[in-house]
């Protein structure tokens, strides 16, 4: 636990050192969010629950793809040299999940906070969209960092993240657009339990698959 704070830490630290990069995750999203206002709601002046839910989720997931994907590209090799031999690779990628979640939480949040005010609210259960939020920035960072952690091994980054994060990302987010559709409806939490348990399996299964499968990879 010493190990993983510490390495949550250090990314803070180096991020908060790069402040550009986080200025630019949150000018991405903000600058989507008004894309999104200049083409669907100031031409039309409204806009189907469904067209808003998806799209918010459009942008989530991007600026997750965005800001998940330098998670070992932004560090070199002789840097990595170095936590190869201070740290326990286990620790490193839960780390890097950790702090992932906690970046992809503040900027769902604020995205959610900017598309209101541009979009509208149609949300009828704003305890069960936060959770949604919550359960999807869990998701994404557990998918991303790891997929991220495979992709730093190849020449092809992106390619490498697109191809194999399509089959993991697709029912998450299928899942959490119908969670979130049940909040737009206005919903009761108990009658969302079983997408809940969905997404919590599918975290769960990513983030044991990172911790049982990334030491091998840290080796190579």
């Amino acid at each position: 636990m010493e190990e993983i704070k510490n390495l949550i830490q250090k990314d803070i630290i180096l991020e908060w050192r790069q402040k550009y990069a986080f200025n630019g995750m949150v000018l991405y999203v903000i600058s989507t969010v008004f894309l999104c206002y200049m083409s669907f709601k100031l031409k039309t002046n409204q806009i189907e629950p469904i067209t808003w839910n998806t799209l918010f989720w459009i942008i989530i997931l991007f600026s997750a793809v965005n800001s998940v994907t330098k998670s070992f590209t932004q560090e070199n090799a002789g840097r990595h040299l170095y936590y190869y031999q201070i740290a326990k690779p286990e620790s490193i990628i839960i780390a890097k999940i950790v702090y992932n979640f906690i970046l992809l939480l503040f900027l769902g949040l604020l995205g959610m906070v900017i598309y209101f005010v541009f979009m509208g609210n149609p949300v009828e259960n704003m305890v069960l969209y936060t959770i949604s939020i919550v359960l999807g920035a869990l998701g994404f960072s557990a998918i991303f960092t790891l997929i991220a952690g495979i992709a730093a091994k190849s020449d092809n980054t992106s390619g490498i993240m697109a191809v194999l994060s399509f089959p993991i990302v697709l029912p998450m987010l299928s899942m959490l657009i119908k969670l979130s559709k049940n909040a737009l409806d206005g919903l009761a939490l108990s009658a969302s339990y079983d997408e809940i348990m969905v997404i919590l399996g599918i975290d769960f299964i990513v983030i044991s698959l990172s911790y049982l499968l990334f030491p091998y990879l840290w080796k190579s």
